[in-house]
Order: C-alpha cells, then structure tokens, then sequence
C-alpha cells in the first residue's frame, strides 16, 4: 500500500509539471491547449506539488487569480495529507 501511495503522488506531481510546461509551450507556439479546468483537476487529484513548480518555472498561469490561489492551497492541503499519512503509518 505505502509503494501505490507514493508511486501515485510522484506520477500526479509529474503530470501537474508536465501539463503547466506543456500549456505554456503550446500557448508560445500556438498549439493545442490544455483547458484550465483540466490543469486544476490534476493539481487538486495530487499534482499540487508539480503544478505549482511549473507554474513558476514556465511562468505559467501566474496572473490568473484562480491558479494564483488554488494551486498553492491543493499543494498545502497535499502535502498535510502525506504528512499525516506518515505520522499514522499508512506510508
């Protein structure tokens, strides 16, 4: 159990990097994009971590007040669910 809870955690931070640097590339390009609602969703199912590293790193979404606060309180919300997780002796 403690292996698919981290193996789950690492993924989602991984799609919320990938989706913000790939948002922001395909924004600069004029590609597809992602939807913003799609971009939240994965930050708030896990991906709060990686979201919020993308945001900064691609300067992504920064201006956008929804992002501005959402993303920050799922990777807080997150991160003291891992925490009590640990503290239990779940993971």
């Amino acid at each position: 159990m403690s292996f698919l809870i981290k193996a789950y955690a690492f993924l989602a931070c991984l799609a919320g990097l990938i989706s913000m640097v790939y948002d922001k590339r395909q924004a600069i390009v004029g590609g597809r994009r992602v939807r913003e609602k799609t971009l939240l969703l994965i930050a708030a199912l896990g991906g709060g971590a990686g979201s919020l590293v993308g945001m900064l790193l691609a300067w992504h979404k920064v201006r956008k007040p929804k992002f501005i606060i959402l993303v920050p309180l799922f990777f807080v919300l997150q991160a003291g669910l891992i925490c009590w997780l640990e503290f239990k002796g779940v993971i």
